[in-house]
């Protein structure tokens, strides 16, 4: 049993994370540690994807990249996430055996139903996939007979949905976006022709991968709408000063000095992501807020937090005007006052992000 205090755990997640002063530099190695990065195409900043990368390659990540790393299939979209298309194999097995394997709760007796129901459809849309894809979701057939029923912004988004379980069944694959659209194909022309492990075995291999890229997490934890957090029986226990229950490390991590250095996170960073596990080891207090109204956010429509060696001190209320060639900081949250260093830090950082973005970066006065 490791025995650590907050400082050792948030030390083994920030250098999990890639975010300690050892940069990487390689786009494809950093999204094998990290396991997944999330595609998320909200650019009040930059898209949450680039801004993840560029928090750990610097100034020399360049968006078309990870375009290409996708479109030359190194990378694929899965459930909102960028993942190296061989990771791709740790949820065949799932695939294979969908709605469930062993009883199947309500829900899943649903969709699988619901699919049924719309079999027509579905086959209509591989036929048309098999001739002409890759296409857009525009131009596939939306020929449902039953209607997709929800309380949500998915009511009657027959298509989008039943696409979303083509991709849960192995069937269909999200290979690009053109424009706005998305672009899909076969999977079959997607997913490496390879054995995959069974769902046990697959199931073991991710919560080490997650262990790998998290560096410190529960164990178990309630299953999210998204990527999980827990890991299982991967790494070694350790418990944590002044928290409660146990938690996994990867004890590769425990060992050597920490040297830490600051960086501006998107808001979706997996640093950051698991708001328990943030408030817990990170004691910081964060939420995204561009889903609430103006006048109830506390940071801004979509604050970055700011990491400062082992800790989170801050958040930084930026907007990217590009009609006016200009990255607009509107405010600096100090959780505490900065000192001198971190201040200077910070601002450099700032400086080296609008420059990464090709523009002017507009500081609040105390900051110029």
């Amino acid at each position: 049993m490791h025995e650590l205090t907050r400082a050792d755990a948030r030390r083994v997640a920030v250098r999990a994370q890639l975010l300690d002063a050892r940069r990487p530099e390689d786009l494809m190695a950093v999204v094998r540690h990290l396991g997944v990065v999330q595609a998320e195409p909200t650019n009040a900043v930059a898209p949450s994807a680039d801004l993840v990368l560029w928090s750990r390659l610097g100034p020399a990540y360049d968006p078309a990249q990870l375009r290409d790393a996708v479109a030359e299939q190194r990378l694929v979209e899965l459930w909102g996430f960028y993942r190296p298309v061989e990771d791709v194999a740790l949820f065949r097995a799932e695939m294979a055996a969908w709605p469930g394997s062993g009883t199947l709760r309500d829900w899943e007796v649903g969709r699988a139903a619901w699919v049924e129901a719309n079999d027509a459809c579905r086959r209509d849309v591989l036929e048309r996939l098999h001739a002409d894809g890759p296409l857009p979701t525009r131009a596939l057939p939306d020929t449902c007979e039953v209607s997709w029923r929800s309380s949500g912004w998915n009511d009657a988004r027959n298509l989008r949905m039943l696409l979303g379980l083509m991709v849960s069944r192995g069937e269909v694959a999200l290979v690009g976006r053109a424009g706005r659209d998305l672009l899909w194909d076969l999977a079959e022309r997607v997913y490496p022709d390879e054995p995959w492990p069974d769902e046990q075995e697959a199931h073991r291999l991710r919560h080490e991968r997650r262990l790998r890229s998290l560096g410190i997490a529960r164990p178990s934890l309630p299953e999210p709408p998204d990527e999980p957090y827990d890991v299982g029986a991967a790494g070694e226990p350790a418990v944590v000063e002044g928290v409660r229950g146990q938690w996994r490390v990867d004890p590769t991590l425990l060992d050597g000095a920490f040297a830490g250095r600051t960086a501006l996170l998107s808001p979706l960073d997996r640093l950051v992501k698991d708001r328990k596990r943030l408030a817990e080891l990170f004691e910081f207090d964060y939420q995204l807020e561009m889903y609430k109204p103006a006048a109830k956010r506390r940071w801004g429509y979509y604050a970055l937090p700011v990491l400062h060696d082992d800790r989170l001190v801050g958040k930084l209320d930026a907007t990217a005007d590009r009609a006016e060639g200009e990255l607009r900081v509107d405010a600096v949250h100090e959780d505490a006052p900065f000192d001198d260093a971190t201040r200077a830090a910070v601002r450099t950082e700032v400086l080296d992000l609008a420059a990464w973005l090709g523009l002017a970066a507009v500081l609040p006065r105390p900051w110029r």
